[in-house]
């Protein structure tokens, strides 16, 4: 990032054109899963990271084309330069996560190895007996999901939320990013962490990936396995302190297939009047709510049932036309392409997209609906000239990525989008 540049976090809408965004390119966090360890990391499978990363660098390629892309790793080596920050940031980690004595040690890595070894992990030294019996590897484990840089924060408006993630192995995500949306000089936000604000219970939990900006003032967000109750009631609270009247529409998801495990890998926006949807949960389900709260001011003036997400933008003037995963003939196909992040779609500005090329099926639809299929391969050796596309998919290679259970949304996190003329 220029010294001089100043970057405000604006996010009104899922599709607004791209401007800036965070990613995280997987490094040897990922290599450092075992068999053994991975479903502690969250993991049903292991990836092989010289397939993975390829993929990776090509859907990274690809958003470069459209926007400044800005590297997890980099901004926390920059925020780490204030020392002030960086003590913080240990104390923190060495009060939360149980670290033996490494906290005497990491105070003397330099600001680079120190963003380094918070990512992949600090080995154990093994200078005792004990730890020398110890079959753990790592004092600080490995954060080998951060690559799915949406779960941590959310841009909302002209502010940045600080996740409370569900489970212990990725609270440090979001120490991370608080730590740089707080204090990095070059970024100029609010950032808030409801959670801690509002929440007595002790149960409440957010993480990004629920968590879709519909328009200014409409909010969605899954009741998941991953959200609960009482972090959407946190929101809730942080949005009675904005002016004006905002909606927050949410969606009970089930707690398995663990494919089920964001909204957003169920219902993604595609452009001002398109969305991409897992039907059979988002139209045909009778067994999970779609629940609309309407706050005004300081109040929650209403909570009602609704029929479904679409019915509930509808009323709100949204009038959007699905496109299903899988395509519209066979439920097995849906099943399978959700299953692989088939419903995950980001938007680089209203009407194109991007995804994985493996689902197919879901491809298919899309351009039946009139998007334009554009390789990525193709587009990256300036093979395709896209000025004059109205409406595109962009397919990345995925086949090794997908199986770390997202798609491009959970791989990006914006901090700046142009604002919809609606």
């Amino acid at each position: 990032m220029k010294s001089n540049e100043k970057i405000t976090v604006n996010v009104n809408s899922e599709i607004g054109k791209l401007e800036y965004v965070i990613t995280h390119t997987p490094g040897a966090e990922v290599e450092n899963m075992t068999p053994e360890n991975a479903a502690r990391a969250l993991y049903s499978d292991i990836l092989n990271l010289s397939v993975a990363l390829p993929e990776y660098n090509q859907f990274n390629a690809v958003l470069k084309k459209f926007a400044r892309v800005f590297e997890v790793k980099d901004l926390l080596t920059e925020v780490l330069k204030d020392s002030t920050v960086k003590n913080e940031l240990i104390r923190k980690i060495c009060i939360q996560e149980s670290t033996d004595d490494i906290c005497r040690y990491l105070y003397e890595f330099g600001n680079e190895e120190l963003a380094r070894q918070l990512i992949e992990g600090v080995e154990m030294r093994k200078d005792t007996l004990t730890k020398f019996l110890d079959n753990e590897r790592f004092s600080l484990h490995p954060l080998p999901n951060f690559f799915f840089t949406r779960d941590a924060s959310i841009s909302m408006n002209n502010s940045v939320v600080i996740s409370h993630m569900a489970n212990k192995v990725r609270e440090r995500e979001a120490w991370i990013m608080e730590a740089i949306f707080t204090h990095h000089p070059q970024l100029k936000n609010d950032t808030v962490n409801p959670v801690k604000m509002f929440d007595k219970s002790g149960k409440a939990t957010i993480e990004g990936g629920d968590v879709l900006i519909a328009r200014e003032d409409i909010f969605l967000s899954g009741i998941s396995g991953r959200t609960t109750s009482q972090g959407i009631d946190s929101i809730l609270e942080y949005l009675k302190t904005k002016p004006g009247v905002k909606h927050l529409i949410l969606q009970e998801l089930p707690y398995s297939p663990e494919s089920f495990i964001h909204l957003d890998m169920v219902f993604t926006f595609l452009d001002r009047d398109n969305c991409m949807i897992f039907e059979p949960l988002i139209l045909r389900s009778s067994r999970h709510l779609t629940i609309h709260v309407t706050i005004d001011g300081n109040k929650v003036i209403k909570i009602r049932e609704e029929e479904n997400i679409l019915a509930a933008l509808k009323q709100l003037g949204m009038d959007l036309k699905p496109i299903f995963c899988g395509g519209y003939q066979d439920v097995v196909n849906m099943e399978r392409e959700q299953w692989q992040s088939g419903a995950n779609f980001f938007a680089l500005a209203p009407g194109k997209v991007i995804g994985y090329a493996r689902n197919t099926h879901t491809i298919e639809a899309l351009n039946k609906h009139g998007y334009e299929v554009i390789r990525a391969k193709d587009l990256i050796k300036n093979k395709i000239d896209i000025q004059h596309s109205e409406k595109f998919v962009i397919t990345i290679e995925g086949a090794e990525l997908s199986r770390g259970g997202g798609g491009a949304r959970c791989m990006t996190m914006p901090i700046s989008r142009k604002d919809v003329d609606w």
